[in-house]
Formats: C-alpha cells, sequence, structure tokens
C-alpha cells in the first residue's frame, strides 16, 4: 500500500472543488503525497493509505455523484481511513446546527462508513453561475433562495486547520 492519499469531490458549481484543492494543498505542506479528483473520475482506490470526500449538502442531501462514489467504492473505503468534509450554509447565521444534523444523517446512511474525521463548512453561493432546474430556486418567492445576494462564507483558516488535523491523524496510521 503506497502512502498516497485520495482527495475526491462532488460539486455542482466549483465551489467544493476550491475546498478540495485546498485540503490537498494542506495535505501536501504536511508532507503526504495527494491525488486530487472528482468522483466520477475515480475508477479504483487501489494505491491509495486514505481517502478525504467532499460534497456540498444541498437541500440536506449529498450529491448522487458521492453517494454513488461511497456505493461503488465501499469494500475499499471499509479497509482505509476516510475523513468527510461538506460544505452546507452559505449565509451566516443560517442554523448551522440544523444542516450539521443533515450531515449526521447523510453517514448515516451508510452504517459501514466509520469516518476519521468529519466537518461542515460555510458555502458559496452565485445566483448567476445557476443552472436549470436550479434557476427556478432564485425565482419562487417561496424558496429560500429568493432574492438572495451572492455569498461566500467558506473560512479558509478553518478549512487549512481542519486539513492539518486530517493529515496528523493520517500520518499516525
Amino acid at each position: 500500500m503506497s502512502d498516497k492519499i485520495l482527495v475526491t469531490y462532488a460539486t455542482r458549481y466549483g465551489s467544493t472543488q476550491e475546498v478540495a484543492e485546498k485540503v490537498a494543498a494542506t495535505l501536501r505542506e504536511s508532507g503526504l503525497a495527494v491525488d486530487v479528483l472528482p468522483t466520477k473520475q475515480v475508477q479504483s482506490l487501489a494505491g491509495y493509505h486514505a481517502v478525504v470526500l467532499g460534497t456540498p449538502l444541498y437541500i440536506g442531501s449529498w450529491l448522487k455523484d458521492a453517494q454513488r462514489f461511497l456505493t461503488q467504492h465501499q469494500a475499499g473505503l471499509e479497509k482505509l481511513p476516510v475523513a468527510i468534509f461538506s460544505l452546507g450554509p452559505t449565509r451566516a447565521g443560517e442554523g448551522m446546527a440544523e444542516v450539521r444534523a443533515s450531515l449526521d444523517t447523510q453517514v448515516g446512511k451508510f452504517p459501514w462508513l466509520k469516518p476519521v474525521a468529519v466537518e461542515l463548512f460555510g458555502g458559496k453561493y452565485d445566483p448567476d453561475k445557476l443552472r436549470f432546474p436550479d434557476t427556478i430556486l432564485k425565482i419562487i418567492p417561496a424558496s429560500p433562495l429568493h432574492g438572495q445576494p451572492a455569498s461566500d462564507i467558506r473560512d479558509w483558516d478553518a478549512i487549512r486547520a481542519w486539513a492539518t488535523s486530517v493529515a496528523t491523524t493520517l500520518q499516525k496510521r
């Protein structure tokens, strides 16, 4: 088994990819070898010492690509340390506790999954980048996204600190 770490992510508009790249850079700074790939491109976990999975919570659920990744690679993931991060609220003050409960629910849908670390970070929202059918969410008056301005509450210091702690955990395994 190699010492290489796979950082893989599912993303809809690129924000989770940006966080995954920051996590990978921090792991590299800690002396780890890292590959970064979208979940759709991961063919095998052979040769990896650990996996970091990133996916946003979108209306309380992980993206299908992340769920497919976990299902398709269950046998390999059961043998490796896995760390998970999700991006959630896109506005400061949104119910982080409720979103964290959604994250815990998503992890619980895979009872065989025993992550060494799970973290929730604030996310990013840009109404100008939405594609159909998501564009409907910004125009329906009852939608929580109706009339919301662009926002980015990703805390890069917290992301870096989490990735550093994950590196320490993985180096001990």
